[in-house]
């Protein structure tokens, strides 16, 4: 039987419940799953990408078949350095869509032999983005049900500082 060799993609700054259904999924569908955090040097992260790696493997320690690991190549070196099939590449909405299609395009004329599959979060997590999830933590609001429970108690620490200064502070016009 011939194995197909899975990776799914992301900066995952943080881990959040789309990316999680898209990775259970993806592990179901291939039997083993390496996710990769991957350092974008055109966002700055909220968490180290060491951090990132612990909290996508805290988030996937009931998966059997995942593997976490860091990179800070480019994607497609990467996957063939690892002998990968096919990326998986999470979609929410048609934006998503576009930016996805046009990397994916370039992915396949670097690598033809890599396929890039798109998986469609749930209707439940199509709203969810990590830059949302961060926004959220900031102020102080509940992130439960959106994060894995290592990720809400990470974002807790990385904003316990902040906590009521988004309250506190006079506002300017009002």
């Amino acid at each position: 039987m011939n194995t197909i060799r899975a990776l799914y993609p992301g900066s995952f700054d943080p881990i959040h419940n789309g990316h999680l259904d898209v990775i259970e999924r993806a592990v179901r569908t291939y039997g083993e799953l390496t996710v990769t955090v991957f350092v974008n040097s055109s966002k700055s992260p909220l968490f180290e990408a060491e951090e990132r790696v612990e909290l996508v493997h805290e988030a996937t320690r009931h998966l059997p078949g995942i593997v976490v690991e860091q990179s800070r190549d480019l994607l497609v070196r990467y996957a063939m350095s690892r002998g990968i099939d096919v990326v998986i590449r999470g979609l929410r909405a048609v934006l998503d869509f576009d930016y996805e299609f046009q990397i994916a395009l370039m992915n396949r004329k670097m690598a033809p032999d890599i396929e890039t599959i798109f998986m469609l979060t749930s209707e439940h997590h199509a709203y969810l983005s990590s830059t949302l999830v961060k926004e959220l933590a900031r102020y102080g609001a509940d992130v439960h049900g959106l994060v894995p429970e290592p990720v809400k108690v990470a974002l807790t620490k990385k904003f316990a500082h902040t906590k009521g200064d988004y309250y506190d502070k006079p506002t300017s016009g009002l």
